[in-house]
Parts: structure tokens; sequence; C-alpha cells
């Protein structure tokens, strides 16, 4: 394209905020909203502009980028009151970077589609750490010219994007990768439980581990964490079971059985019940710390993840 796009950018969150945030340090004029008043002075300090509502911000940048919770307030931004459809133009495109359902994110671009604007689903893989320094993966549904059209900013965000087919595509994908996500979450919990319970050092297993065939990214990753007792992924446990969710419907849906990740689905319901919704997902381990009666901490290792 002979010039930059500009956009909107909705939902400054824990991965939102840096995400905005990339595309600021790498040129783009980008106007936010959030309903956290302090988010968007974040953003502001880095050159963002502030609009009143995800109308006001859309029809100002023309195209509009959401980064939201859950598919009932990706619907509730797109098409509700003072919503994006009330500001984009016809022609304007809607690059939307939650995770959803395949349905949801069909039935979501519908919408827009009957009002003249066009849908990229762009979820993001790796981690809220990643998306701090622009290293974080997008999986990418839709046409493959709007794709190219806005490549630039989406490559201004994330390190690598993978164009998985049409609208729906990334939906499916990403789900799937969360749900492996989780499944390694709570593998790597027990993995760190049983050495600790068979008398090792536990920070000597965790490398141990990553230099194994056993080894994760989760591992790698979210056991630093645990082994640091901060648990601070930025990632809640209410998050984890609307993806586990997406997933075991995709699985009834496409007549997958999903045993392992129905079983995970479960141990993370106990967690939620134990901890509470807002509790970081990590946190699912304190259920196998609690029952044992130890935990598992080591020195050396990060409150938070760092690249």
């Amino acid at each position: 394209m002979s010039a930059r796009e500009n956009y909107a950018f909705i939902g400054l969150g824990h991965l939102g905020g840096h995400l905005a945030a990339s595309l600021i340090r790498n040129g783009f004029a980008v106007t936010v909203f959030d309903r956290d008043p302090a988010a968007v002075e974040r953003l502001m300090a880095l050159g963002a502009i502030a609009a009143k509502s995800p109308a006001e911000a859309a029809a100002h940048a023309g195209n509009a980028i959401t980064c939201l919770p859950s598919p009932k307030i990706s619907e509730a931004v797109l098409a509700g009151p003072d919503g994006l459809l009330e500001g984009l133009p016809k022609g304007g495109t809607w690059i939307e970077m939650s995770t959803n359902g395949r349905d949801e994110i069909l039935r979501l671009a519908a919408l827009a589609s009957a009002r003249g604007i066009e849908t990229l689903e762009c979820p993001v893989t790796g981690g809220v750490h990643l998306a701090a320094v622009s290293k974080i993966t997008a999986l990418v549904g839709g046409d493959a010219a709007l794709y190219a059209r806005h490549r630039a900013a989406i490559e201004a965000m994330c390190a690598r994007s993978f164009l998985m087919g049409p609208i729906g595509s990334a939906a499916v994908i990403k789900v799937i990768t969360n749900m492996l996500a989780f499944i390694h979450l709570v593998a790597a919990g027990e993995a760190l439980m049983l050495a600790k319970q068979g008398g090792l050092d536990l920070a000597q297993s965790y490398h141990a581990i990553v230099a194994s065939s056993g080894n994760s990214f989760v591992h790698e990753t979210e056991s630093q964490l645990i082994l640091n007792g901060s648990y601070d992924i930025g990632f809640t446990m209410d998050l984890a079971l609307k993806d586990l969710g997406f997933a075991l419907g995709m699985g009834e849906k496409f007549g997958v059985p999903l045993d392992l990740a129905s079983r995970v689905n479960a141990i993370f319901e106990q967690g939620k019940a134990a901890y509470g919704g807002d509790a970081w997902s990590t946190q699912i381990v304190k259920l196998l710390e609690d029952a044992v009666g130890t935990d598992l901490r080591a020195e050396g290792f990060p409150a938070k993840l760092e690249i």
C-alpha cells in the first residue's frame, strides 16, 4: 500500500495495550478507546489519540482493531450503540484479535459485511510477554488481499503471521493452540510435583525437562512463574475456561472425542471454584500443591516473563 492505514484500537487490557503500543512505536496513527481511563492514558503518552466511543474512534481512523475478553463484548463493541459499525465507513476493515469460536466470528463478520465492512480475524498466540516486545504470533483468517492490505500493521504487532484460510479458520487453530497450552500447563504441574516428591532439586528438574523430549513452550515459560510463586501470566481462569469451552464445542461439532481436554476443563472448573475466575490460569497448579500439601518453589526464577 502507498500509505499506512490508520487504526482505531478498542480493548487495551493485558494483551491489547501491548499490541496497540507496538502499532504506535512502528509509526501508525492509532485512536484508542477503553473503559479504563488509565489504559487510555498509557497509550496517549505514547502518541495515541483518545476517543469517547468505539464509533468515534472508528470514524476517525477508518479501520478498527479489537482485542476483547469475550464474544459477547466483541458483539457489543461491534454492533451495539456507539459501536464500530456506527463509525466505520464502507470499505473499512474490522480486525478482530480476540479469541472467538468459529460460529461466533462467522456471525459477527456477517453483521459487518451487511454494513459494507470487511473482516479479518487475527487472534494471537504466545503470551502477553511476547506481545510486549512485538514477538507474538498472529493467526489470520480472511481474504488474502485484505490480509495483504493490513499486513504491515499485523507485522508491526507480531513477529510471525499465518494466513490459515477464510474467516473462521483462525478461530479453529487458535482454540486448538490454547487447548494444548492448558493441557501442557496441567501436565507441567504434575511433572514438577513428581520431581519435588521424588526428592529432586526443582530448578535442576526444570532445566532438565527443558532439554528433554518432554519439553513444551508452556513448561519453558509458565513453569518459571509457578516456581517463582507469582503465577503472574496475565491470563485468567475465566479466559481459560472460555477457550476450553470453545474447544469442547468444536469437538462435539466436528465429531472428535476430546477426552483429555474434557478432563482439563474439569480441573479448571475446580480451580475457578477454589481461587476465583480472576485468578491467574497458572494457579491451576495450586490445586495440586494444596492437595499434596507442599509448594513448587525454586530460586532464580522471575515473577514475570521477560524476553
